[in-house]
């Protein structure tokens, strides 16, 4: 790019300059209030060692790191009017009624420090401070009325004899200007006299300096042009240009390289001009900034050029290879040739043509372009045939004769040429149109339509020639397939499809033909394929699909160094194979600024590349593109913690302003666990190649491995456990330079409970513990010694409560066995009172009996036989007798039961005493009616006695009651609960009162 610009400052020292603008503008890139978010106005840019850009902004000082904006206002929220970089690497403003320097805290983080807290009371009084100049480790502010030097921590004031219009910096010295007494230079302490008034015009003003040499210096004025300062003189700058734009009021200015200077106006714009004051470029509205009142001009370490504008801010990749080309104000480029010393651009507005001149970079022409006659509407294609100049255009064909038009067919819309034979001068020329094939014959001197290729109705936008026989010729449609046109020795001509069965893939969709390397190439949605004349069929390209890798190439086109230029996804890219191995290389700055699916490249030579455009046509300087060596970098910029609090933990700076120096060890933050959740932003400050970067980052503590490389330019980690860490980024551009690595380390505290006072803690707690359970434990075996003796005394109390239980179980079996006895005992006392039942049942009949026969018999001494028998039995009916046996029998089983019952109840009679033994025997009263030879309703009666005589309640069962009457309650009184597990009475029994 030097080279170029050298060489173009060497052709313009002997052309006159007439104002003219190249035709070719680096790309404008416009930044508006609302990308920065800050003021409208910018005042003053400078750019620090670390490649950080700053501007003096309405609302603060404004950083840009080509990725974030920042801003940071001035404590009273003044406009910052000017800025400058000290050599103490601290960034010094000036606003209004403030001034001071911006530094890093321990953090990184920009923090302001006030220099008006030097001044004395009486020096107070001063508005805007409008330049800012640093010289021998001292600081100069100027303000209207007064100029502060900062030295060495104190302040000193300059009054003027008038007021300071100007202050700035020559190639020797620091001069300012006076409005009575001209230009001053500082020396010794004090201004003394540089330039009086009558060696500069009356009443200019100062806007700039710039250094021009060893000795001299460019002094730059409002409206009264630019003059060379020397030691003792001042000498006006001769350039009709300069002095031409002179009323556009140059506001600022600034060294672009050794060659070129900007000059910034509030009416025009800015210029870049050579040393001499003869223009290079002009920017404009026209030509893409945002407005033409430019306050600030400024020209970074990659000699791109940023202006500071009245509203916004614009970057000028002025230093970049790749250039727009705008014939119009507007129209897509579709085609471009150069023929007879002029350029032709094929827009859709129609067709322009500029002289080239003897650039041989040919977006440093400085002529304008003309519209070439006749020619309105889409121009689709250009061709030089036979020193002729024809033109496919949407209405036709033309010859371009003297920049007009001339039609030749006007049938139809027309792709392109191609020429059937290498032999000057051809005689038959395909032309592709919206319907199929047509044909142009030369009869030596002009072009006439010839037929068309029959039956054949498939657009033809894309023609090649066959690599063997020029007889044959390809063509294709994105959805249409790949058809051979072959021509016939009659001068007829038929067409053949290939699809499928030879060889191509089953989708007829986006299959596009090319003549590559003396090669037929159909770029397809599975791939490149190659045809293969001798099987006269189409074979996957493992040369061209090792490596593109990937399908979706719509366009090729290979140049004369045998690179192959390609699109693929909206990008633009080149095959390079000058290296002797092929490498892609992308062009980033082109992407998705093509027209899709008219993609057009017109590859001149190395210094030519012309592409098309949605916005007119791109100019490749693709030798220079190659050779910038713009150093790439990348630095950390933010570093926050994430989640419920946003905290801002590093700002961005590990030391002053303008150092470069990595991480110190007193920057390494410790974290709170808390705050473990931990965000990165980092950028590159390549401006003018930001759409090419790619980053990479590694956490070590965490992570394995790098990272795939990808445009994204923050990186979030959270959850992160206790440790120390370190993140590392790097970044690399288009052609695969890598930045050094950027790194960051900090440490992630753990939790309070595992913190060093912690484990204290913890100590002490286990040694109280242990105290503690070493107490426990002893009390534990007392109360186990304790527990022992009470459990021995309770296994004796148990021993003895065995003991008893044993007696009782021996009892208590003692007592079932005596109960077993009784029962059976009650049974034979059942039995014998059942049979004496009987018997008296059987006297009873047998005595009835006889009774009836004695009154029935005849004979006196059989009826007295009948009477003694009659007396017998009613003897031994009388059971008085058995009733003792049975009474005795019956005290001896049930524990004297009549005897208790007696003395218990004395006033019983011997009947009662009878049925009380018979109810304890649980007999009924049938039974008991029966023994007691009485009836039924006497038992009943008796009863009904008895339970009056013995006072029970008409509730408590008698059986119930004499089964549980023993001697003792005789003594005590009865109960009248029933033993549990008596027997219970029968059913005649509970039903008796």
């Amino acid at each position: 790019m030097k080279s170029v610009i050298f060489g173009l400052f060497l052709i313009l020292v002997f052309t006159s300059v007439r104002g003219q603008n190249t035709i070719g503008l680096p790309e404008v890139v416009n930044y508006t209030k609302k990308n920065y978010k800050a003021g409208t106005q910018n005042w003053a840019i400078r750019q620090d060692r670390n490649g950080i850009m700053y501007f003096a902004n309405n609302e603060g000082l404004l950083t840009f790191d080509g990725i974030h904006w920042k801003i940071y206002p001035l404590p009273n929220k003044t406009k910052v009017r000017s800025l400058e970089i000290g050599i103490d690497n601290r960034i010094y403003i000036g606003g209004e009624n403030e001034f001071g320097y911006f530094s890093p805290d321990q953090n990184g983080i920009l923090t302001f420090v006030s220099l008006k807290k030097l001044l004395q009371k009486k020096d107070l009084g001063f508005s805007d401070i409008w330049n800012i100049s640093s010289q021998n480790g001292s600081v100069f502010f100027r303000a209207s009325n007064k100029i502060f030097l900062y030295e060495d921590s104190t302040m000193t004031v300059f009054n003027p004899a008038s007021h300071w219009r100007f202050m700035g910096k020559t190639s020797q010295a620091l001069v300012a200007q006076d409005a009575e007494n001209g230009l001053l230079r500082y020396a010794n302490g004090r201004w003394e006299k540089y330039m009086g008034p009558g060696e500069l015009p009356g009443e200019y003003l100062s806007t700039a300096i710039i250094p021009l040499g060893k000795d001299s210096s460019v002094l730059v004025t409002m409206e009264n042009g630019l003059f060379i300062l020397t030691e003792d003189r001042a000498v006006r700058m001769k350039s009709p240009f300069v002095d031409k734009i002179s009323d556009e009021r140059i506001y600022n200015a600034t060294r672009v390289n050794k060659d070129l200077i900007a000059l910034s106006t509030t009416l025009g714009g800015c210029y870049i001009v050579t040393n001499k004051g003869e223009l290079v470029h002009r920017f404009s509205t026209a030509d893409g900034i945002q407005n033409n009142n430019i306050l600030s001009v400024f020209s970074d370490k990659d000699q791109n050029v940023w202006l500071g504008l009245d509203n916004g801010i614009d970057f000028i990749a002025y230093n970049n290879a790749i250039k727009n080309i705008l014939p119009s104000e507007d129209g897509s480029g579709y085609a471009s040739i150069i023929y007879q010393n002029q350029l032709f651009i094929g827009t859709s507005n129609g067709l322009f043509s500029v002289p080239t001149g003897k650039f041989s970079d040919l977006s440093f022409a400085k002529e304008t372009f003309s519209f070439v006659e006749n020619s309105r509407g889409q121009v689709w294609g250009l061709a030089e045939i036979n020193g002729h100049l024809l033109m496919a255009h949407h209405e036709g064909i033309f010859e371009i004769v003297n920049n007009v038009a001339r039609p030749i067919a006007m049938r139809n819309g027309f792709w392109g040429f191609l020429p059937l034979s290498g032999i000057y001068p051809v005689s038959r020329v395909a032309v592709g149109n919206y319907n199929g094939i047509n044909f142009l014959e030369y009869d030596g001197q002009e072009f006439h339509t010839a037929g068309s290729v029959p039956g054949f109705d498939v657009a033809s936008r894309f023609l090649c020639s066959d690599i063997q026989d020029e007889n044959v010729i390809w063509t294709s449609h994105p959805y249409r397939g790949v058809f051979r046109i072959t021509f016939q020795g009659n001068g007829g001509s038929t067409s053949r499809q290939y699809s499928v069965r030879e060889g191509l893939p089953l989708s007829l969709n986006n299959n596009y033909v090319f003549r590559i390397k003396n090669k037929i190439l159909v770029s397809t949605e599975k791939g490149i394929y190659q045809y293969n004349p001798a099987k006269d069929n189409f074979e996957a390209s493992a040369f061209y699909n090792s490596i593109f890798k990937r399908p979706g190439i719509l366009y090729l086109k290979e140049d004369k160094e045998g690179n192959v230029w390609f699109v693929r996804d909206k990008q633009l890219g080149v095959v390079d194979m000058s290296g002797g191995k092929s490498r892609i290389i992308y062009l980033p700055e082109m992407s998705h600024k093509m027209v899709s699916g008219f993609e057009y490249i017109h590859a001149v030579d190395e210094n030519n590349i012309l592409v098309g455009g949605e916005k007119g046509f791109y100019h490749i300087n693709y030798k220079n593109y190659k050779q910038n060596k713009n150093s790439i970098g990348v630095q950390i910029r933010t570093v926050r913690t994430m989640g419920t609090v946003d905290s801002l933990l590093f700002g961005g700076y590990f030391g002053e302003v303008n150092e470069v120096k990595k991480q110190p060890d007193s920057q390494i933050l410790h974290i709170a666990n808390r705050l473990n959740s931990i965000g990165f932003e980092f950028s590159s400050t390549l401006f003018s190649q930001q759409s090419s970067i790619e980053y990479a980052y590694l956490l070590e503590g965490l992570d394995q491995s790098w990272s795939a490389w990808s445009d994204k330019s923050s990186k979030e980690y959270t959850n992160l456990p206790p440790g120390h860490y370190t993140f590392q980024v790097k970044a690399r551009n288009n052609f695969g330079s890598e930045s050094t690595v950027s790194d960051y380390s900090f440490v992630i505290l753990p939790p309070w409970y595992q913190t060093f006072w912690a484990y204290i803690g913890y100590a002490l707690i286990i040694v109280a513990l242990t105290y503690l359970f070493y107490k426990w434990q002893e009390k534990r075996f007392v109360r186990q010694q304790q527990k022992y003796q009470e459990e021995q005394k309770r296994l004796q109390y148990l021993h003895q409560l065995e003991l008893e239980k044993n007696e009782k179980e021996i009892i208590k079996l003692k007592n079932e066995k005596l109960e077993a006895e009784i029962l059976h005992k009650n049974t034979d006392l059942a039995t014998s009172a059942m049979h004496l039942v009987q018997k008296a049942e059987l006297l009873s009949k047998l005595k009835s009996d006889l009774v009836k026969i004695t009154k029935t018999a005849d004979n006196e001494k059989t009826s007295e036989d009948l009477k003694k028998m009659i007396k017998v039995v009613g003897d031994e009916n009388k059971v008085d007798k058995d009733w003792g046996q049975f009474s005795k029998h019956f005290d001896n089983v049930h524990s004297n039961f009549l005897i208790a019952l007696k003395e218990k109840y004395p006033n019983l009679t011997s009947n009662e005493l009878k049925i009380s033994a018979y109810l304890r025997m649980n007999l009924s009263s049938k039974e008991i009616a029966q023994l007691m030879n009485i009836s039924l309703r006497g038992v009943e009666v008796s009863r009904y006695r008895l339970r009056k005589k013995l006072q029970l309640p008409s509730e408590v069962n008698m059986f119930n009651y004499f089964l549980g009457f023993h001697v003792d309650e005789a003594q005590h009184g009865p109960s009248p609960s029933s033993e549990p597990g008596a027997p219970q009475p029968r059913s005649s029994e509970l039903r008796s009162p």
